[in-house]
């Protein structure tokens, strides 16, 4: 019995592994800022010479990269209060709303939609370049959404299915 008790502690105390990966993922967030700004920059002094076309692509890319890093938070928030410990907020500091609400399927939901608007994102950038694209690489970027679309779909459609849903 004491051995049970020790091996189930060390596997519940095995989630704060996750820690570190989390606290890398801030640092994956804030490359994201810094490129993203630096993307700005870059762009702002040529703007007088960009075609629309350019300023539309410019922008694909600008909120590609803002819903990687909506993406990169959510994982971080969301995967802390599910598989390690519940946050506790101060009145000073009020939680956001969505904290405490998504579960694990919750997650996996929005995590599958976020890839599926970020392929989607991508590929309609693609189309806007496409003499620069291959019909090859066309391709697999639709197959990529539409499988992120139809997987997402059908997660959605198990979670709804299965005993417990509310």
């Amino acid at each position: 019995m004491v051995l049970i008790r020790i091996i189930e502690a060390v596997l519940f105390g095995g989630r704060y592994l996750l820690v570190p990966i989390y606290l890398a993922m801030i640092v994956l967030l804030g490359m994201l800022s810094v490129y993203f700004i630096g993307e700005l920059a870059h762009a702002v002094p040529s703007l007088r010479e960009m075609t629309e076309n350019d300023l539309v692509v410019l922008t694909l890319s600008l909120v590609d990269l803002s819903l990687s890093a909506n993406l990169v938070v959510l994982v971080i928030l969301s995967g802390y209060e599910n598989f390690v410990r519940q946050v506790v907020f101060t009145a000073q500091d009020p939680r956001p709303e969505w904290m405490g609400k998504i579960d694990f399927a919750g997650l996996k939901l929005k995590l599958l939609g976020s890839m599926t608007v970020i392929g989607a994102v991508h590929l309609l950038r693609s189309f806007l370049e496409i003499g620069q694209e291959a019909d090859r690489d066309l391709f697999w970027q639709i197959v990529v959404v539409l499988v992120f679309a139809v997987l997402s779909v059908l997660l959605a459609v198990c979670d709804k299915l299965s005993p417990g849903h509310e």
